[in-house]
């Protein structure tokens, strides 16, 4: 069973390299308000959608005081390709040890066209300040979420 974690909970620390194959710290953000989401696989349908989504909305969510990381276990080369492609202005790391992933509850048993298999599962974190946890979504969904999450953060 995968451990998920609850507002509260100390937002798990990482390591991540970036597209452009800089190393970026979640600990290094504290002070700020971080967004920290995880998605399947760059350059597929959902995620692009969710990914548009979080870059167009992106300067609302700076000038509101938060930073957006997006974490999948795409190589740098593709998340290269994949913000290129896309025209993103979010933060793309690549966490191909899934290890990111896993201390975050974001990677487990998911249901998949009627079979139980291991994956990404679709989760968005808002990590406050002081590097804790303030909201965590699991199994969201890539269309809506970002006008949602909006909502949730009181963002209109």
């Amino acid at each position: 069973m995968t451990t998920r974690l609850s507002p509260g909970d100390v937002a798990p620390d990482f390591t991540l390299t970036n597209d452009a194959g800089d190393d970026v710290t979640l600990s290094e953000l504290r002070g700020r308000k971080v967004i920290v989401y995880f998605y399947p696989a760059a350059m597929t349908p959902g995620c692009t959608k969710q990914a548009c989504d979080f870059s167009e909305s992106l300067d609302s969510l700076q000038g509101a005081g938060y930073e957006v990381l997006g974490v999948s276990k795409d190589k740098p080369a593709k998340l290269a390709k994949f913000r290129e492609r896309d025209h993103l202005t979010i933060a793309l790391l690549c966490d191909e040890s899934l290890e990111a992933h896993r201390a975050f509850g974001a990677y487990g048993e998911k249901s998949l066209y009627g079979k139980t298999v291991q994956g990404v599962l679709r989760s968005t974190f808002v990590i406050d300040e002081a590097g804790r946890i303030e909201l965590a979504q699991y199994n969201v969904k890539a269309t809506g979420h970002v006008a949602k999450l909006r909502r949730d953060l009181g963002l209109g």
